[in-house]
């Protein structure tokens, strides 16, 4: 019987890569006082994965840098998309980082208040209640 892994490594490439991009991409986001540079890394890093993927001989392993390439690709994108939901409130500004700092300034929606940090409710909530739900458990610690 012969197994093939080629499914398997597929999918943990894609689950790992998905994974550590979106952290990667709200901690830089975050911390980076101008996004062209994590932006220009990603993307390099995603061709040579992808110039990699084309030169691998396994299959296996073309797979695997063929998703984490694509993943790259996708999260040097994904720098510009996190600044938008920074300037909506949907993701915590840096008061500290000066990009930010403009930001807060310029945008009302901007909060620096990060509302994924909140209990559970079991139901959706508005804006306004995700500001209480957030606040009240920063206050609690």
């Amino acid at each position: 019987m012969y197994l093939n892994f080629i499914g398997l490594a597929a999918a943990t490439a894609t689950f790992l890569g998905i994974w550590t991009g979106h952290v990667l991409v709200r901690k830089m986001e975050y911390r980076s006082t101008s996004l062209i540079l994590p932006t220009i890394c990603f993307a390099l890093v995603g061709l040579f994965l992808g110039f990699c993927s084309f030169l691998s001989i396994s299959p296996t392993t073309s797979a695997v840098l063929g998703i984490l390439s694509m993943t790259a690709l996708w999260d040097s994108y994904e720098f510009s998309r996190q600044q938008k939901r920074v300037v909506k409130g949907y993701a915590p500004a840096n008061p500290q980082n000066p990009r930010h700092a403009r930001i807060l300034e310029k945008h009302k929606s901007a909060i620096t208040l990060d509302l994924l940090k909140r209990n559970p409710i079991g139901r959706e909530v508005n804006p306004e209640e995700a500001v209480v739900l957030a606040t009240a458990k920063v206050k609690a610690q």
